[in-house]
């Protein structure tokens, strides 16, 4: 039987809290592991679909990963908010631009006009600078757009009091930095096939999901399976957390690839 499902393939490029692992100066046991997976960049996903390519956030770390993946194209970025972890590589979409022209970029009002300030150079219409990167922004509120072929509906959630979004893109959700979430937008996760959730450290936090809160908003949602991200050394060892993790619940590490 024909089946109208897109196919998609997920990337992460980086895994990471805001200082990534190993976090600088840091001689915690962590930071100090020889696994690579303990190793995790700065958050964000590259998602693929019929040969077309997006990223969710770029951050500082967004040449290295594009570098290491060998990504040869992207044609959007979705950002979930404007902390510099998920936006300071916004200047590498250069070389992307110079293939496609404008890059589409997918983001709230708030997040666009923190970007405009910070990378006005970017946005500027007078006496542009003539290498800065082309970016033609789309404001995202509540209501489902369309990425290429793909069904893109936005999530509100929130960061500590910040309101930032999240992406349910056709039966797969990406939600970061999430600390609270009205059970309206929880009605939008219904029935999921993956999962990705933020899962900072064992203690809770004024602005995160640690592991139990993670793992309580799991076994409401009942995906069928789930990826935990934006993770820091205070979570603990990759190896050791992952024994304890329920079935379909994993930690995601940096160059992980699935496909749903």
């Amino acid at each position: 039987m024909k089946t109208n499902k897109k196919l998609l393939n997920i990337t992460f490029l980086g895994t990471g809290t805001s200082q990534g692992i190993p976090m600088i100066a840091s001689n915690d046991p962590v930071c100090l592991s020889n696994d690579v997976k303990d190793k995790r960049l700065r958050s964000s996903v590259l998602i693929t679909s019929d040969k077309k390519s997006y990223v969710i956030d770029c951050g500082p770390d967004f040449r290295q990963q594009m570098l290491r993946e060998n990504v040869q194209l992207i044609e959007g970025v979705l950002f979930t908010h404007e902390h510099a972890d998920h936006t300071a590589g916004l200047d590498d979409l250069r070389p992307f631009c110079y293939k496609i022209g404008e890059m589409p970029i997918f983001l709230n009002k708030r997040t666009l006009e923190s970007l405009e300030q910070r990378f006005q150079y970017i946005f500027s219409k007078e006496n542009r600078y003539p290498g800065a990167p082309s970016v033609q922004p789309n404001i995202v509120d509540n209501e489902s757009f369309k990425l290429g072929d793909l069904t893109v509906t936005p999530i509100q959630v929130l960061h500590g009091s910040l309101p930032i979004l999240g992406y349910k893109i056709e039966n797969i959700a990406y939600l970061t930095d999430v600390k609270t979430i009205e059970k309206s937008e929880l009605d939008k996760l219904k029935n999921l096939d993956i999962l990705i959730v933020n899962a900072l450290r064992l203690d809770a936090h004024p602005t995160h999901f640690n592991l139990e809160e993670a793992l309580d908003f799991v076994r409401k949602i009942k995906p069928k399976k789930t990826f935990f991200t934006h993770i820091s050394h205070k979570l603990g060892f990759h190896e050791e957390v992952s024994k304890n993790l329920p079935p379909n619940v994993h930690l995601a590490y940096d160059g992980l690839k699935i496909t749903s």
